[in-house]
């Protein structure tokens, strides 16, 4: 019986060969999960202000605590605790009738306690760009014209009714260049409004 010698390099970039596989099939399973968790859609019962702080409080700018930021306020909680910065972004699902602007009854409460969230002390010291999104029915450029519309149509709302000024916030429409659920077209959430939380 003959016995055939590897040779000792090929075998380790063999195993390196193979452990690069690994972790890329990893990667590739884990991606869509973390994507999801790390901006989730809130809907019904989850929109909630506290849920909306917490999705939408990122770190004060270094200095802001010796009161180096004009206008900025610390964030933290009523009774002195600090907030854990959050992504600093929170996606509604706040839905439009087909080719529709306007904000049903269900939607207008979602967008009253996003009001109460914006007007919290935690979140005073910041302005907000209010992304609309659309699904990938149509034309882009209509996709395009339709999520500025209602992304205009949030910030009038909260402008209009709630009082927040309107400096502090920004419309812009992203068509459907960013689906939520890419499996499904026609997902209720790529028909979606982002609050993202801008640094003064």
């Amino acid at each position: 019986m003959q016995i055939t010698r590897t040779n000792p390099l090929t075998m380790r970039f063999a195993a390196a060969w193979f452990l690069g596989l690994a972790v890329a099939a990893q990667a590739q399973v884990e991606a869509p999960a973390n994507a999801a968790s790390a901006n989730p859609v809130l809907k019904g019962a989850q929109v909630t202000e506290a849920a909306l702080v917490d999705a939408l409080a990122i770190a004060p700018p270094e200095g802001a605590a010796s009161g180096a930021t004009r206008g900025f306020r610390p964030a933290s909680k009523p009774g002195g605790a600090p907030v854990k910065a959050g992504p600093g972004r929170a996606s509604l699902l706040i839905t439009f009738a087909t080719n529709s602007t306007e904000l049903a009854a269900d939607t207008q409460g979602q967008i009253d306690t996003l009001a109460r969230a914006l007007q919290s002390d935690t979140l005073a010291g910041f302005s907000f760009r209010v992304e609309g999104h659309a699904d990938a029915r149509g034309e882009a450029a209509g996709n395009q014209r339709l999520s500025q519309l209602r992304a205009e149509a949030v910030m009038a709302y909260l402008t209009g009714k709630h009082g927040i000024l309107p400096e502090r916030l920004t419309a812009v429409g992203k068509g459907s260049s960013e689906p939520l659920n890419a499996a499904r077209v026609d997902a209720p959430e790529n028909r979606r409004v982002t609050i993202v939380t801008v640094r003064n």
